[in-house]
């Protein structure tokens, strides 16, 4: 049996975290994704939850063994220049993201409270 890849589609990384108060201020408020759903097994237990924004959905853990810290993940981001600006608007003191050009398009960074990277970019444009 072949595989087209047409039964494939987006992936969706997990990311560790370990502080729930840190995670939602980075993920929701500075980064403006909205809490799809969020799963505990009882009271007390780790957090487990999916964020999004347009497209993007991002898996954020407590678990340990789900995942490491440190990851990176490149994001798609077709309004780069007004995500930038944004972001700069909030006056994070720890966050002023810079947009570096690079052979394969334009990137942004920045890095979670956990130490995970996260690249939005866009491609270049086709020569």
């Amino acid at each position: 049996m072949s595989d087209d890849g047409q039964g494939f589609g987006p992936a969706t990384p997990i990311l560790r975290i370990f502080d729930e108060a840190k995670a939602r201020s980075f993920y929701l408020d500075f980064l403006g994704f909205e809490i799809d759903w969020e799963h505990r097994f009882a009271d007390g237990m780790p957090l487990y939850l999916q964020v999004s924004r347009g497209g993007c959905q991002l898996h954020l853990s407590e678990h340990y063994g789900d995942c490491s810290p440190g990851a990176r993940v490149r994001i798609p981001c077709a309004v780069l220049d007004a995500y930038q600006q944004r972001l700069i608007d909030q006056r994070n003191p720890n966050m002023r993201p810079g947009i570096q050009t690079q052979p394969w398009g334009r990137e942004m960074e920045v890095t979670d409270p956990f130490g995970n990277r996260l690249t939005f970019f866009e491609d270049a444009p086709e020569e």
